[in-house]
């Protein structure tokens, strides 16, 4: 009878032990990931990768901002934002951003690396030059992912980063830029140089990654974020002003996520930019 007993004490603890785990399973894995999820400002974004991949395959920098508005719209409000054009990769490009970082002179056209989304490199790249040398740097790539989107024009999808450093690629040896963990970071930056430019009339966010504690890209530098993705909406027009700009909430359990999310990222290392050099 005793060992009956205990018998079904100890099968009924392990069921207890595997009814928890598949809670926490359902939880963690399915229920909660589905409340992080939402399209309702850009409904076509559903399901749409947000992860680019170096040209060898291996996952690059997550997407992070988003644009809406032409070709000319983004160009026109990236200039007034004080963002500059990324150079093409040439050999001389090459040589003068080595001599940038060597010689400590600005280079604020320099080249950014290639990353590839959607099977194709960046449509567009810009830059936010950092001191007087091109090895520190905001820079952003976009590349045109809807013709017309939610507001019937197109949509750009882009990974900001801050480049702190220059190292070697472990993928091929080649000089690169190494990139501070914070990608959140960058995404406000960027998306406060295009309002403060009024040049924004409406920002929202739609689901990216989701929170992600110990990403890595394809230069293996660890990145955090709470995996939204900040889409600003441009003036139509190059001479255009925005006179206000609309910030449209997230639905209640995304917004407590990101509550949660900004109390742990302000343990994690590097939790942002230094204030003098995340502003222009």
């Amino acid at each position: 009878m005793a060992f009956r007993a205990v018998h079904v004490k100890w099968g009924l603890a392990l069921a207890g032990l595997l009814a928890v785990v598949g809670l926490y399973g359902l939880l963690a894995y399915i229920v909660v990931p589905l409340t992080w999820k939402h399209y309702e400002h850009q409904k076509a974004l559903a399901g749409v990768t947000m992860l680019t991949r170096t040209r060898n395959g291996i996952p690059g920098d997550p997407i992070n901002v988003g644009l809406v508005g032409s070709k000319e719209d983004v160009l026109c409000a990236m200039n007034a934002a004080a963002w500059y054009p990324a150079d093409p990769i040439t050999l001389r490009s090459s040589i003068e951003i080595v001599g940038s970082v060597l010689l400590r002179r600005p280079y604020r056209d320099a080249p950014v690396s290639h990353l590839y989304y959607q099977d194709r490199h960046e449509d567009l790249a810009f830059e936010k030059p950092v001191g007087t040398s091109a090895d520190r740097r905001h820079h952003v790539r976009f590349w045109k992912v809807l013709d017309r989107g939610q507001e019937e024009r197109a949509v750009w999808l882009g990974a900001a980063t801050y480049d702190r450093g220059v190292g070697l690629s472990r993928d091929d040896g080649r000089i690169t830029h190494h990139i501070a963990p914070d990608i959140d970071a960058d995404r406000e930056l960027l998306t406060a140089d295009l309002r403060d430019a009024k040049v924004t009339e409406k920002i929202y966010e739609v689901t990216g990654i989701g929170p992600t504690l110990n990403g890595r890209n394809g230069e293996g530098n660890a990145y955090h974020t709470d995996g939204e993705v900040k889409i600003s909406v441009l003036v139509d027009g190059c001479s255009q002003r925005a006179q206000s700009t609309e910030e449209l909430g997230n639905p209640p359990l995304v917004t407590i996520k990101n509550m949660a999310w900004n109390v742990i990222a302000t343990l994690l290392p590097g939790s942002a930019v230094p204030p003098s050099e995340n502003r222009r």
